[in-house]
């Protein structure tokens, strides 16, 4: 069974990162009975990405709702029982509730919270039923959209790259949401795609090196921007884009702000996912005593998904983009998803 970690979060702590919502420059409030555990998926607090926008969601409810937290860490290659063992020693510590970061844990949090009726659990990225299960959910097709669109208007070869961590439903939405996004841009461009493992097997989640190898064959063939979607394989994509003086594109975390500052520079724009809300808009109705369950979506049309400006390589062709989110938010355009 996975041993549980604490999140320590410093909540006296100030944030000093302008990006950082985490404390909003304020000193935190103080303790409240509530304790809330996460599960992270594969890489964990420090990704980069995927886990790190749940960490900051779950910071934030720490420092400003006063919540006590706590985390655990999955590993490579895990049975589905350590993830059950996980969340129901979560359960057992007296935490509730639960949230579980990434749908690797569906049919975990779907037996464990069928088993403790008592406690509310969320998952994020899957629909999981049960009246203590709320879905946090998120258009991932339509931020895709958007920063396939900009490949398209920055690539001066006209030929592109997709890296997912693994071959998925849910990462298809990034695929496919990527290239109707490029192609409404030039219907013509070339899109090399690529994933790093298959199901079961969620490695493709955690290892920058094979994120590197498939990221260097892409630029090899011609690509000059790539956007990953595979956690913290990304770090890899950004190492090749930068021995290839290339350009990236981020994923759900602004990874211009996120990477290691060596590769910052390669980051075209990024994916964003924003999860920390969605986790700490969960966790509010906790403090208000109105628990949410059942499936919430986060689109556009709410800022749950878009794309970021740090670094101002995308601010030539921001109102294009933004006229794009407008004819997605208004149903002129739809985004396939599959």
């Amino acid at each position: 069974m996975a041993a549980l970690v604490l999140a320590g979060a410093g909540c006296a702590k100030k944030s000093t990162d302008s990006e950082d919502s985490s404390a909003s420059g304020k000193d935190c409030v103080a303790k409240v009975d509530t304790k809330v555990g996460m599960a992270f998926d594969v890489g964990g607090r420090g990704d980069q990405s995927f886990n790190d926008s749940a960490a900051k969601g779950l910071d934030k409810a720490e420092c400003e709702l006063g919540f006590e937290v706590q985390t655990a860490e999955a590993q490579d290659g895990e049975a589905e029982s350590a993830r059950e063992g996980r969340l129901q020693q979560l359960v057992d510590a007296g935490y509730n509730p639960v949230i579980a970061v990434g749908f690797a844990y569906s049919s975990a949090v779907g037996k464990i919270a069928k088993e403790n009726p008592e406690v509310n659990f969320a998952i994020v990225d899957d629909a999981v039923e049960g009246d203590n299960i709320a879905n946090l959910l998120f258009a991932e097709e339509q931020g895709s959209f958007l920063v396939g669109a900009a490949a398209a208007l920055k690539t001066e070869s006209d030929n592109i790259g997709f890296v997912g961590g693994v071959e998925t439903p849910l990462i298809k939405k990034f695929e496919v949401g990527y290239e109707a996004g490029a192609e409404a841009v030039n219907p013509d461009i070339e899109i090399q795609s690529r994933y790093l493992t298959q199901p079961p097997d969620f490695s493709g989640f955690g290892d920058p090196a094979k994120g590197k190898t498939a990221a260097e064959g892409m630029f090899d063939k011609g690509a000059d921007i790539v956007y990953h979607a595979a956690g913290g394989s990304g770090a890899g994509v950004f190492e090749a884009a930068k021995d290839a003086d290339a350009k990236a594109i981020g994923v759900d975390s602004d990874q211009a702000l996120t990477a290691d500052p060596s590769v910052r520079d390669v980051i075209l724009t990024s994916m964003l996912k924003n999860i920390d809300v969605a986790v700490f808009s969960y966790l509010q109705g906790v403090a208000d005593g109105k628990v949410p369950t059942g499936p919430t979506v986060y689109d556009l049309k709410v800022d749950g998904v878009g794309y970021s400006k740090t670094g101002g390589q995308v601010d030539d062709i921001a109102s294009k983009l933004d006229e794009y989110k407008k004819q997605i938010v208004d149903g002129s355009i739809t985004v396939p998803s599959e």
